[in-house]
């Protein structure tokens, strides 16, 4: 059985491999731009990310999600480790929330992730898609104050995303600019054009060029002059460990006499709580962006992310979930395994290793001009007129979750997106308890007759609009209330109608109950 298991994971090793550089690509300065926005070494954000490729991508349900360091939860670290006085207190948490979560898993709570409207997941796709080109923007244009890969609206130097925009067109670093521009234009013109000519090259992702192209061009920018030369404060910085320092230099261990105090129990519900929300609506997305359309087991997703999180807090790492923004790179990569997260780890563990003096070459404008492609695939002007034909019901939770994000961070956009659709379905709800019919001759003493069917499930959402036509009966005629049809009639509902029984004696009305229960 086990070796039937990995001849499926690597029978598309073909796809899979490019899928997971080009995820590693766009890991690598999110891992270390989300460590920066917490306030937490920059090492962290790398274990993060080698613990989500290694350990979570082995075990997890999922065929293409990918996890690691989230920028959602990024406020939250910064503050707890206020809170708690050290990052090592810090770290006690994050085993703890591993801890929760894996009990999460068991108690079979991952069923929450199936209530969550397909708008609402497809709003949270644009915007994430919208907020990867805003953000990036600056970074592309060669304004790198704000940390690289930082999701939230207002970033750590202080300016909201369309200040930060702004201020980057009015502040263009020429060589930065060039070296992002180029690396675009190679990434749109290799795939659009060449790998769809020469097909022997179509392993080769656009990105892993752009990537080359930085570097060389930010070699060759230092020996025209210093004008365009781009400096450490424009490249990626991994950090690298002394001459005689170990592996171990780079791990930091918990603070285990901080699980004294209630304060880091709540800062590990909260993380629990928060992390599995955002994997379970990130591991849906990514099912509706699979094109196998595969669906992930959420239990044991719980189960997967609370592992990951328990061996990441003892070696020094953050919290982690399964991340959208790497989800969505490896789906449009061609990813077909969780074979390509697993290489992403791995390649992740290897430049910390053996290649970090390199890796700080890569100017942080050609990742940037990766991840704007990534930003355009997810908010096409094609999904916009899709959701639109919809109908309004689709299409309100869809734009309110773009601008909730947009405007907020991703846990309150959902939430903001979802409390619509809820509305829609109450609205549904409220008018579809029951059918209302009058017939056309009044009965043998003259009163009009006035039937009410109810559907099959009438719950407490209904009450409502059941009292509602209730109340507007008029006297003086013959009512029947049929529940022949219904499987499931709510105690709210079943109370209101023998009210009603009593009410209508008072206005001369003839009540006839038929199926509903005393």
């Amino acid at each position: 059985m086990n070796e039937t298991k990995a001849l499926t994971i690597f029978s598309h090793w073909k796809k899979d491999l490019p899928a997971g550089v080009v995820v590693f690509l766009v890991a690598l300065p999110l891992c270390l731009g989300i460590a920066l926005a917490s306030g937490a070494p920059l090492m962290s954000g790398l274990i993060t990310g080698i613990i989500g490729g290694l350990v979570v991508g082995g075990l997890s349900g999922s065929a293409l999600s990918v996890s690691g360091p989230a920028a959602g939860l990024a406020v939250i670290v910064l503050d707890s480790i206020s809170e708690l006085g050290s990052f090592e207190g810090f770290l006690s948490a994050v085993v703890l929330a591993g801890v929760f979560q894996i009990i999460l898993g068991y108690l079979k709570a991952g069923i929450i992730g199936l209530y969550f409207p397909v708008s609402v997941i497809k709003g949270m796709l644009a915007a994430i898609g919208i907020i990867l080109i805003l953000k990036q923007l600056p970074h592309f244009l060669g304004i790198d104050m704000d940390a690289f890969g930082e999701m939230s609206f207002y970033g750590t130097d202080g300016r909201n995303t369309f200040e930060e925009v702004f201020y980057g067109f009015t502040h263009i670093h020429q060589g930065a600019f060039i070296i992002g521009l180029l690396s675009l234009l190679t990434m749109l013109g290799w795939d659009l054009y060449i790998r769809k000519w020469i097909p022997t090259v179509s392993l080769i992702p656009g990105a892993l060029l752009a990537v080359v192209l930085g570097i060389v061009l930010g070699q060759l920018l230092a020996t025209v002059g210093p004008d365009l030369a781009i400096g450490v404060e424009h490249s990626v910085q991994i950090p690298i460990p002394g001459p005689e320092a170990g592996l171990s230099s780079l791990l930091v261990f918990p603070d285990w006499s901080s699980l004294g105090s209630m304060v880091t129990w709540k800062i590990a519900i909260v993380i629990a709580i928060i992390a599995s929300l955002e994997t379970l609506l990130s591991v849906e997305a990514v099912d509706k962006l699979d094109p196998h359309k595969r669906h992930t087991p959420q239990n044991r997703e719980m189960k997967a992310q609370g592992v990951g999180n328990m061996i990441s807090g003892l070696v020094g790492g953050l919290p982690m979930t399964a991340v959208i923004v790497r989800s969505s790179a490896n789906v449009e990569a061609g990813a077909e395994s969780k074979l390509s997260a697993i290489i992403h780890g791995l390649l992740l563990a290897g430049c910390v290793l053996g290649l970090p003096h390199i890796l700080n070459l890569i100017p942080l404008s050609a990742l940037a001009a990766i991840l704007l492609v990534i930003g355009f695939k997810l908010t096409k002007p094609t999904l916009y007129q899709s959701q639109l034909r919809n109908g309004i019901r689709q299409f309100l939770p869809f734009i309110t979750t773009i601008v909730a994000v947009l405007l907020t961070d991703l846990l309150t956009g959902i939430i903001v997106g979802l409390a619509v659709g809820i509305f829609y379905v109450l609205k549904t709800n409220y008018k579809t308890p029951y059918f209302y019919h009058e017939e056309d001759h009044p009965d043998r003493d003259g009163h009009k007759v006035i039937k009410l069917v109810l559907s099959e499930h009438v719950s407490f959402l209904n009450k409502a609009s059941l009292q509602l036509t209730l109340d507007h009966l008029p006297n003086h005629c013959e009512v029947i209330i049929d529940g022949s049809q219904s499987k499931e009639i709510d105690f709210d509902a079943i109370r209101l109608i023998h009210n009603f029984k009593e009410m209508a004696k008072d206005k001369n009305i003839i009540l006839h109950l038929i199926d509903v229960p005393e």
